[in-house]
């Protein structure tokens, strides 16, 4: 049985911080785009644009500065960068034809299938305890969704259905992205995954902007009220973006998706102390419901941790057994252990004797 005093692991907290840290940012970068929205301003792959690039320049610096070759093929990097990017397109283009309430809860299809391309391929294991993080931190958001109807927020947009559709497939695009930043921060490098996503999603958000927004684009009446939420969501989302892959290392992709469910309701705690807005009651149920599903989700990881530990001491005290027997040379390319980036089970990663890694499934 799991001791209560290990949920707060070291571990466990950094994860529950920098998890809603990101959600404050992704809770700003909301309040950009509404302030957008009512000048008149709907540009939502323009906005993203700027973070690409900024992306493509800070991150894209250090790698030229390290002269290191890329760990992984670049077209796996295109790929990536157009599922972002369509990814971002998708869910703010939703928001023209269907109402908020329902890109909150449809929006949620994201966990679901970030946890099954998880178990699929990175073997991810997900016991009893994590499922019941899952389903407190959903149950909370639907009840935010029920307080919004119980408010009076029944605005169906002016195409519901193509609304919907459009916030489901942007939701499975940004589970593809975070399971495959997922496997590539783990595998691969933070730095050269940040430059290449933001190289790649310059370039096709450039394109795009070309094809859809270029008319959008001459329109705008530049001010100071129109630049700074637009440059404000672009620093915003370039902190985002930095931060995430740090996260998916400690915690991994559900966890992410998982912090990210409270955004909608640190949107409502900021319009009630700064707008003075009334909150219905069951907001901070809801938010409380959160929380408390994070906590289970994340905590517990000690026990885990301490179990890869003995599977690391066990694969040294193989490796110096084999080396008293003559064979320690041939194994001396292979290093075997336990990944512990994440707060649930993953397989072991092998490199072999040219340093590729090498994916095993977990015993």
């Amino acid at each position: 049985m799991t001791n209560f005093k290990e949920f707060w692991t070291k571990k466990t907290l950094i994860g529950l911080g920098l998890g809603q840290f990101l959600s404050l940012l992704i809770t700003s970068t909301g309040f950009s785009s509404s302030e957008l929205a009512k000048k008149g301003i709907n540009a939502p792959t323009s906005q993203s644009f700027l973070n690409y690039v900024l992306l493509a320049i800070v991150y894209g610096s250090i790698m030229l500065y390290r002269k290191k070759a890329l760990k992984t093929k670049w077209y796996y990097y295109v790929l990536l960068g157009l599922v972002d990017v369509e990814a971002n397109f998708l869910v703010v283009k939703a928001y023209q034809y269907t109402s908020i309430t329902s890109v909150m809860l449809l929006d949620c299809w994201s966990i679901p299938s970030v946890m099954l391309l998880t178990w699929i391929f990175l073997k991810t294991k997900y016991r009893f305890k994590k499922i019941t993080g899952v389903a407190l931190c959903v149950a909370g958001l639907v009840m935010v969704v029920f307080s919004d109807v119980h408010a009076g927020d029944r605005a169906g947009g002016s195409n519901p259905r193509l609304g919907d559709i459009l916030v489901i497939a942007g939701a499975t695009l940004y589970a593809v992205s975070n399971v495959s930043e997922e496997f590539l921060v783990k595998n691969a490098d933070r730095i050269e995954l940040m430059s290449m996503l933001g190289l790649f999603g310059a370039i096709i958000s450039c394109i795009q902007i070309v094809i859809l927004e270029r008319s959008e684009i001459k329109s705008i009446h530049w001010s100071a009220g129109a630049a700074l939420p637009f440059f404000g969501f672009s620093v915003a989302m370039f902190m985002f973006y930095s931060l995430v892959p740090i996260l998916l290392k400690i915690s991994g992709s559900t966890m992410l998706n998982l912090s990210l469910l409270t955004s909608d309701m640190w949107a409502v705690v900021i319009r009630f102390f700064a707008y003075h807005e009334k909150v219905d009651w069951m907001y901070f149920v809801a938010f409380a419901g959160v929380v408390v599903g994070l906590v289970i989700y994340s905590g517990g990881d000690k026990e885990q941790d301490s179990r890869a530990d003995v599977g690391d001491e066990d694969a040294e005290q193989t490796k110096h057994f084999d080396e008293e027997n003559g064979s320690g040379s041939r194994s001396q390319g292979t290093t075997s252990g336990t990944s512990k980036m994440g707060d649930h089970d993953y397989m072991p990663i092998t490199t072999s004797e040219d340093g590729a890694p090498l994916l095993n499934e977990a015993a």
